[in-house]
């Protein structure tokens, strides 16, 4: 339990006579001056009065150098002296200086401790997460009764925050006599930043209600607070008052309000405020380049990047992750080049935002090794770039490669996060190999992360991929926090293992445990149909996709009815699908119609059906395998003929397939005839010595077979 601050103060003034000696190791630094420094010497002629406000203008002049020489060529220094080179200390973010120079201060004979010194040097404490010294002025300005200023009650509560005791914070705000609007927004702004979101807009209500004035810096505060609890609502409330005071015009609280909006799923209200600006910065410019990512408008966030380019206007490391995002997602890699160069060029490639987008630009592009060379040439990496990596790798179908990056994490103490997981165990799916899926279902349980719904959904997915339907069932079952996506990957599971009655009766519960299914959630449950034969179940959730769920029907969705009235042999009703669907016919569609022709011997929808694969891919060799295989079986050998001698004078020979085996912990792919895997030459000595035993096997029949007929002669 947690010791009240009374009490807590009270040991602390027994120790507050030893922050003097808290900073005497500290090294003294000086930044460098600006240009054409003023001359420093002391008349002797000038007063204590005027030295200081020279001082002083040095300063705000930002002369902070200087100003220190001055100060260190006074005789007498007094405690407005003492002050103002502090305060230029403490406002330069100097804040080890600034303390050293309190320190000295403080034994300092003559000298008088006020509240606003004190307050300079909490604030200190606070940039500087200078517990102890802070916890000791604490207990001074208590012994002192100097705890009762509004300055320094409102700097403890701001200091206490900062280094994230907000319970001491929150109990000094209780405990302050008198507050101002400075106070309550350092309460404010500490809770949002703890991630107190609630508790702040709790404290906002009360300051609204005793009518303490809200600044531009309350206000930005609490709407930061909307926006990370998504409360819109009174976010809008917010807005409403920033319009009455005017603060709308101020780039910093139009900028929160556009995040709130974006935050809260209103992007659009989001760009409207943008383009009501009068005067943006890069904050704005940065905020409405990633909404437009965000809404999957990448290439009016690529615009906007250009607009800002032709302004004052220089991006930072944000904004160059959020458009380098969206070049990525577009798939422009020669847009996602020259910002890789740029960036290279201003120097920001070492921020890792910036080279955490580069590396998943490439990846998505298909460059996975200028993704690596991004990766190794990092002088740090977080756990945003190796999940990144492994992501990429298993996403290009590099699977080895994803495991290797995956092992070479771990060596580097690096702790593997949710995302890193699902990559490699999608991997373990794709690939069927249940071993090393079993592997990392053991770590994941070793690290923890067996109750995360992303790993739970991976791990139904690769189980079910894999075959062990049970494992994944297991899995789902004991899962405490279930959502849409796990539900969707047992859905799935079952529809491919053909159990699709298991997965339409699991489609059916999810309104009874609260979950909405989602367009994947449909194409899941439309498969199952398709294999059940259940045509009019399967039309029925089709259909409810718009009326009852509003969901347009994507091609997916298309696509599987198509295969569900193939399946059932009714190819006029898919083929009319198909020639209404609202998207443009690809070969996908089309190839599922012809192998139900050549299924159900319809030769002429069958031709039909290649003709227009042929229009999309004319040297699809697998549609003119399908096609002549369709004339042959019905026994029409000149139209089958005529097709083999079309695929001879284009050149179009089939792609051979593929087949692996793990060894080993390794696998290994083949194709026909490939002579390239390492060892090569030892596999086919191989192969061929079982090829000669087989021959003298079958020499042996032969032999034997000849003694009996002669025998029963």
């Amino acid at each position: 339990m947690l010791l009240s601050v009374r009490s807590h103060v009270r040991r602390l003034c027994a120790v507050s006579t030893m922050v003097c000696t808290d900073y005497k190791y500290l090294v003294v630094s000086y930044p460098k001056p600006e240009a054409s420094p003023p001359k420093t010497q002391i008349d002797n002629h000038l007063n204590m009065q005027e030295i200081n406000l020279v001082l002083k203008n040095l300063v705000k002049s930002g002369h902070l150098n200087n100003a220190r020489q001055l100060f260190d060529k006074m005789l007498q220094r007094d405690e407005i002296s003492w002050t103002t080179i502090i305060s230029g200390y403490v406002n330069g973010m100097n804040t080890t200086e600034a303390l050293s120079l309190f320190s000295k201060m403080w034994v300092e004979p003559g000298l008088h401790m006020d509240p606003f010194i004190l307050s300079l040097a909490l604030k200190a404490c606070g940039l500087n997460m200078s517990v102890s010294f802070g916890e000791s002025l604490h207990g001074y300005s208590v012994k002192t009764d100097f705890v009762n200023s509004v300055f320094v009650g409102s700097a403890l509560v701001d200091m206490y925050m900062k280094i994230g005791k907000v319970e001491e914070g929150c109990i000094v705000f209780k405990e302050m006599p008198l507050r101002n609007v400075v106070s309550w927004t350092a309460i404010i702004a500490g809770l949002v930043r703890a991630g107190y979101n609630k508790e702040a807009l709790a404290y906002f209500s009360d300051m609204w209600i005793q009518k303490v004035g809200c600044d531009t810096y309350t206000f930005s505060s609490a709407l930061k607070a909307c926006a990370d609890s998504g409360a819109l609502n009174y976010g809008r409330e917010i807005h409403c008052q920033t319009l009455k005071k005017g603060f709308t015009a101020v780039s910093f609280v139009a900028n929160t309000l556009a995040t709130m909006y974006n935050k809260c799923g209103k992007l659009d209200y989001g760009l409207r405020l943008f383009e009501s600006m009068t005067q943006r910065d890069v904050v704005s410019w940065t905020t409405i380049i990633m909404s437009n990512v965000q809404i999957g408008q990448e290439e009016n966030a690529v615009k906007a990047f250009r607009r800002m380019r032709e302004t004052d206007v220089s991006p930072n490391e944000f904004t160059f992750a959020a458009v380098i995002s969206g070049c990525a997602t577009l798939g422009r890699i020669e847009w996602g080049e020259q910002l890789h160069a740029h960036v290279i060029r201003l120097g920001l490639v070492d921020s890792l935002s910036v080279a955490n987008s580069i590396m998943a630009m490439y990846s998505k592009c298909w460059q996975l090794d200028l993704a690596s060379t991004v990766f190794q040439g990092l002088s740090r990496r977080d756990i945003i770039s190796w999940s990144t990596m492994i992501s990429g790798y298993a996403q290009g179908g590099c699977g080895e490669e994803a495991f290797d990056y995956l092992s070479w994490m771990r060596r580097e103490g690096a702790r593997p996060n949710e995302f890193a997981f699902a990559s490699v165990l999608s991997v373990c799916g794709n690939m069927a190999i249940l071993e090393q899926g079993k592997q990392l279902h053991a770590h994941v349980l070793c690290v923890g992360l067996e109750q995360n719904t992303m790993v739970q959904s991976a791990l139904i997915n690769m189980y079910s991929k894999c075959g062990s339907i049970k494992e994944a069932s297991k899995i789902f079952d004991e899962a405490e926090y279930n959502n849409i996506v796990s539900w969707t990957a047992m859905i799935n599971g079952y529809a491919e293992h053909g159990y699709s009655q298991e997965a339409i009766d699991l489609f059916k519960k999810l309104p009874k445990v609260g979950l909405r299914p989602d367009s994947v959630t449909f194409i899941a449950v439309l498969a199952a149909c398709s294999h059940a034969g259940l045509v009019d179940l399967g039309f029925h959730y089709f259909n409810s996709l718009s009326k009852v769920h509003q969901i347009c029907p994507s091609k997916d969705h298309y696509g599987c009815m198509i295969d569900l009235l193939c399946r059932a042999g009714r190819l006029n009703d898919a083929e009319s699908m198909i020639q209404s669907m609202p998207f443009q016919h690809d070969d996908v569609v089309w190839s599922t119609l012809l192998r139900a022709c050549r299924i159900h011997g319809d030769v002429d929808c069958g031709k039909r059906a290649a003709e227009k694969i042929l229009q999309l891919d004319p040297n699809c060799a697998v549609t003119h395998i399908t096609l002549a295989n369709m004339y042959a079986a019905k026994g029409k050998w000149k139209e089958a003929a005529e097709v083999r001698k079309m695929m001879k004078s284009k050149g179009v020979v089939k792609e051979p397939g593929w087949s692996w085996i793990k060894f080993k912990d390794r696998v290994s792919a083949f194709v026909s005839g490939d002579r390239s895997h390492p060892e090569g030459e030892y596999i086919y000595d191989v192969l061929d010595l079982l090829a000669s035993q087989a021959e003298m096997r079958m020499q042996e029949m032969d032999f034997l077979l000849n003694e009996v007929q002669e025998s029963q002669r």
